[in-house]
């Protein structure tokens, strides 16, 4: 595996995405979105993960270098962030992936905060083909019935925050639009997949969807 610092320019300024690379031909390519607390060593350790699954995985950073050290800097930092940034962000770094690495098909998937960055971009930007979303916001139906893509939605049902009431509401949406989301739910915390959060990783839900999301990206990719 090897990987690099990409640089690119965003319509609110320049950023860089971390990308992880496998040895030999990749299978496909995996934008991996933040979490509220920003591109930290987490979200690259789940981008080397990728790699060595042999996928390119391209990590871009939607906070321009800033790591939150507590949940309420998090909040803060999750707040001036707008849809419409974090979306021209992803896209950016798409286009630029895709220049610098002759990449056509790509998935994503992202938890908490990029868990609803990767619902909303698979409803709105060009270029994605797969998407699976932990515990993310629901966007509003007028941009989810512009969902074409196969998706998976992965929660938790002792989440507080995407609990299961916005959960059915997803599913409903889902059956009335006719929309391609397979809903998937763990008896588990919000952020069950940190493992650097003990008082809320799962060891066992964390596991299984790895395998759900690394089966249906090789499908679908």
């Amino acid at each position: 595996m090897s990987t690099e610092i990409l640089n690119f320019d965003t319509a609110n300024g320049d950023t860089t995405a971390f990308v992880a690379m496998p040895e030999g031909e990749a299978s496909g390519a995996v934008l991996v979105i933040q979490e509220w607390w920003g591109l930290n060593d987490h979200i690259r350790d789940i981008a080397r993960r990728w790699a060595d699954e042999g996928f390119v995985a391209i990590a871009p950073d939607l906070y321009r270098g800033r790591l939150a050290t507590s949940s309420e800097e998090a909040g803060k930092f999750m707040q001036e962030l707008s849809i419409e940034d974090g979306l021209d962000t992803i896209a950016k770094a798409i286009e630029t992936s895709s220049q610098a690495h002759g990449i056509s098909h790509f998935g994503i998937t992202g938890y908490c905060m990029g868990g609803t960055f990767a619902l909303r971009a698979a409803c709105e930007v060009e270029g994605i083909s797969a998407a699976a979303a932990f515990y993310g916001d629901v966007p509003p139906e007028d941009v989810l019935q512009k969902l074409t893509v196969p998706t998976i939605f992965i929660s938790g049902t002792r989440d507080a925050w995407i609990n299961p009431e916005k959960v059915a509401g997803l599913e409903d949406a889902a059956e009335r639009f006719e929309l391609p989301i397979t809903s998937v739910k763990y008896d588990a915390d919000h952020a069950f997949f940190n493992d650097t959060r003990p008082e809320v990783y799962d060891d066992a839900a964390a596991k299984d969807a790895w395998a759900l999301i690394t089966g249906f990206f090789n499908d679908k990719l």
